[in-house]
């Protein structure tokens, strides 16, 4: 658990200390206002904003390539979990334990598989920084990072991507592969979803659910 804490730690530091180099600071665009210290605009790369201002052109396109390869019944199925328009007021997701899911839709090339269902894993929010940090502790690929407010029906996740038997998330910019960035959104009572348009690796738009373990 270190190895994660320290990382999320460091992000964290780089949204209030200039020098610090985790984070990479970044002129706003002439198309953006001028970043609050702390805002995940202030702390995202600029690849990453677009992802986020990309986020319904990229579930768009997932949808319409999962359907067209005949996962339509399973996109149905999932409900308000899959709908892009989905989000309810009051985004903040409680500190605790978790259980949580991934369904990966759309697929980024010829033979990939355009919609995979995962099983159940674990995940746990918690304080971190005047923020909250996002960690997925089981699984082959584990999105690590800080949750950032936005606005009533949304927060913004950014983070890296642990894989495999790594004890340690890379720091956030330092990768493109491996950093993430997405939507965190209430989607009913005690039930939450982090939206990831366009990873890197295989699909088009990655959906985790969240629901208490309790």
């Amino acid at each position: 658990m270190w190895g994660r804490t320290k990382y999320i730690f460091a992000l964290a530091l780089g949204l209030s200390v200039g020098a610090c180099q985790t984070v990479p600071k970044l002129p706003p665009s002439a198309a953006d206002e001028p970043p609050a210290t702390g805002s995940w605009r202030a702390t995202a790369t600029e690849p990453d904003k677009e992802r986020i201002r990309g986020w319904y052109a990229s579930w768009e396109a997932a949808l319409a390539d999962a359907r067209a390869k005949g996962h339509g019944a399973e996109i149905d199925r999932e409900g308000v979990l899959l709908q892009p328009m989905a989000a309810l007021p009051n985004p903040h997701v409680p500190a605790g334990e978790y259980r949580c899911r991934t369904i990966k839709v759309g697929a980024k090339g010829r033979g990939g598989l355009s919609y995979v269902a995962y099983g159940w894993f674990r995940c746990r929010v918690a304080p971190e920084q005047g923020l909250s940090s996002l960690t997925k502790l089981t699984g082959s690929q584990r999105p690590v990072g800080l949750i950032f407010p936005d606005n009533l029906k949304r927060q913004i996740f950014l983070g890296t991507l642990e894989l495999g038997d790594e004890k340690m998330a890379v720091n956030y910019g330092s990768d493109r592969m491996r950093d993430m960035a997405g939507l965190v959104e209430r989607i009913g009572d005690n039930r939450w979803r982090l939206v990831l348009p366009a990873p890197a690796y295989e699909s088009l738009v990655d959906v985790i659910e969240l629901v208490p373990a309790g």
